[in-house]
């Protein structure tokens, strides 16, 4: 889709509509990116540092897309004539890291007083934080939440037009803007937002208030965008909500997470398919049966535990108990057997005690996970939880190891069992530690690495898996099968 205005229409008002707003605004960008490179006899550079999940990965790229456009050469190197953060909140020490690093671009602004610094994402959503940065990082340029990420081109003409700090946050937003530039990482696979926002209100976690109500998109432009995606050669899509099971319920007209991959599973050319995350509360048999009877769906569902305990679930706001978790996973192991589940799980959240978490173990051993993600409670300022009486520290560690063990050692026998067997592997990249090796990801989400060359990089090969190395395979591609 073509909206670059031509020159004579900068001269006139920025349109109304979106996203030819933003497009008008990133031809604007230009203008003064070209102008400071001829100042400077060179091109200027551009940083997107991501602190969050994989939702702020797409936000990243959306806002790499954006400064490329604009004509800024992108770059990793925070030495740069921009550096934009792109925050995380989840936990106080994701704060405290952001502020640590601000600390560096400011020297490095010293040496360079041209030099651009913005901060966007959910930290920002936070008046404490953006109050902080006023008061003590006055060199920041433009501080922007994650409401208003869509008017990004607009706020960085701000920055270029205006002499002091730029601050555009918003409380919340029913508004969905997309169709506007993007970065991929990869080109063979890509992340699609299907909505935006969490219900759910768990007691530790401080998203639903950075991020907002639950935001679904309609999904014909979800189609639309994935078609795109594939037209242009991606292969694998990754859907991304906080709660993906409760997409659709607040659109005009309701649809079932179920039902929409559905229509994105007949999407020609596309050959996979992974979302997350999925609450365990809205996961439906609908669901389970689509997942079932799909080529595409991939192997791999992330089913986050966070407690085997029905008490500590309650006070964590799970809305769900032990018994129907384990009834859950059972059938889900049943009704697709060759499926591997992930999960995560909080250790010393607030009045955990050692019978909680042996029944966390519990569920660990009977559930039977192919990995887990484990952390430690984070004690995260605005939460109900910050103000419950907290787990003493070394409680929690000797908690910690001990779950540790068990979820690695679980993991390993899972893992196992596919040894001996051929299966298909979307080629991802060379591997980092042998160039003669590619690493490429199973449907289940399981890494193996094999000789190849490199430009198998996007295809999806048949791979024999000849060695367990714990959590990973070394293999061998396969021919002609």
């Amino acid at each position: 889709m073509n909206m670059n205005p031509d020159i004579k229409s900068l001269n006139q008002e920025p349109p109304k509509k979106e996203p030819e707003r933003q497009y008008y605004f990133i031809e604007k960008c230009r203008r003064y990116v070209n102008s400071e490179s001829i100042r400077l006899g060179r091109t200027l550079n551009a940083a997107v540092v991501n602190f969050g999940c994989q939702m702020n990965a797409r936000d990243s790229e959306k806002l790499a897309g954006i400064l490329e456009k604009a004509g800024f050469n992108l770059t990793e190197n925070e030495d740069a004539d921009f550096v934009i953060f792109n925050t995380c909140t989840v936990r106080d020490n994701a704060n405290q890291r952001v502020y640590g690093r601000l600390g560096h671009l400011n020297s490095l602004k010293k040496k360079n007083p041209a030099m651009k610094i913005a901060l966007c994402g959910c930290m920002m959503q936070e008046n404490s934080v953006v109050e902080k940065i006023k008061k003590s990082y006055s060199f920041v340029d433009l501080i922007f939440g994650t409401h208003n990420i869509y008017k990004f081109a607009e706020l960085l003409a701000n920055m270029f037009e205006s002499g002091s700090m730029v601050i555009d946050i918003w409380e919340d937003t029913d508004q969905i803007v997309e169709d506007l530039p993007v970065e991929r990482k990869y080109p063979f696979k890509s992340g699609i937002n299907i909505m935006f926002g969490c219900n759910n209100f768990c007691s530790y976690c401080i998203v639903p208030y950075v991020r907002g109500r639950e935001r679904s998109r309609n999904p014909e432009d979800i189609i639309r965008e994935i078609e795109s995606l594939v037209a242009d050669g991606v292969v694998e899509v990754m859907l991304l909500g906080q709660n993906v099971n409760s997409y659709g319920k607040n659109l005009e007209n309701p649809i079932s997470f179920a039902q929409l991959l559905r229509k994105i599973d007949k999407i020609e050319g596309l050959k996979r398919i992974r979302f997350m995350t999925s609450h365990p509360k809205d996961l439906s048999d609908e669901l389970i049966q689509v997942m079932k009877e799909s080529k595409k769906i991939c192997r791999h569902l992330h089913l986050p535990l966070q407690s085997g305990s029905t008490r500590i679930l309650n006070a964590m706001n799970r809305r769900y108990t032990k018994e129907q978790y384990l009834a859950l996973a059972e059938k889900i192991r049943r009704e697709i057997p060759d499926i591997a589940i992930t999960t995560d799980i909080i250790v010393g959240f607030p009045g955990e005690e050692i019978a909680d978490l042996d029944e966390t173990i519990d569920v660990v051993k009977k559930v039977k996970y192919d990995n887990a993600f484990t952390f430690i409670y984070s004690k995260r300022t605005g939460t109900p939880a910050a103000a419950m009486e907290q787990v003493p520290e070394h409680v929690v560690k000797e908690g910690f190891d001990r779950l540790l063990k068990v979820v690695q050692d679980t993991a390993r026998q899972q893992a196992f069992l596919l040894k001996g067997k051929t299966l298909e592997a979307l080629v991802e990249d060379v591997n980092e530690q042998d160039a003669s090796f590619l690493t490429g990801r199973l449907s289940n989400n399981t890494i193996v690495h094999f000789k190849g060359d490199k430009g198998l990089i996007g295809k999806i090969v048949p791979v024999y898996l000849k060695e367990c190395c714990g959590f990973y395979y070394l293999g061998e591609i396969r021919q002609g099968i």
